[in-house]
């Protein structure tokens, strides 16, 4: 497994066009677009920040693991999310580890990506993603 680069940071957020308006006028940053990911049930708002991401993540429906994490802990940092060459070899390295993943195989995530996200209590109880894009 090779990790390319900190793809995004996920901001977890009750409305992604309230919040965003903070990081437009605080940091200049744009929203560049919004996409709906079934398969997380979430919302996800783009900012372009030098090579990095920040994302806006809302839940679409009350029961979603995002709907909860907003009515337990609030709005706030949600994950941290490593691109990598190759997300299967990357879940395959963390089982061989003996980590604790959420996602044993990668799904689909926003723009075309397979995602899958360790478990925090496998990562200093931080909730790490890692991303693959298509290649070309």
């Amino acid at each position: 497994m090779k990790t390319k680069k900190i793809n995004h940071i996920a901001i977890a957020v009750s409305n992604i066009e309230e919040a965003a308006k903070f990081y437009q006028r605080v940091l200049g940053v744009t929203l560049s677009g919004s996409e709906i990911v079934p398969a997380q049930k979430s919302k996800v708002g783009f900012l372009k920040c030098g090579e990095t991401n920040l994302e806006l993540i809302q839940p679409t429906e009350p029961n979603s693991p995002l709907a909860k994490f907003l009515e337990t802990r609030g709005e706030g940092i949600h994950h941290i999310c490593f691109e990598v060459d190759d997300v299967e070899a990357a879940v395959k390295n963390c089982l061989d580890e003996g980590l604790t993943m959420v996602d044993r195989k990668p799904g689909p995530g926003s723009q075309h990506s397979k995602i899958a996200f360790i478990h925090p209590k496998s990562a200093g109880n931080v909730l790490v993603e890692f991303c693959e894009y298509p290649k070309g």
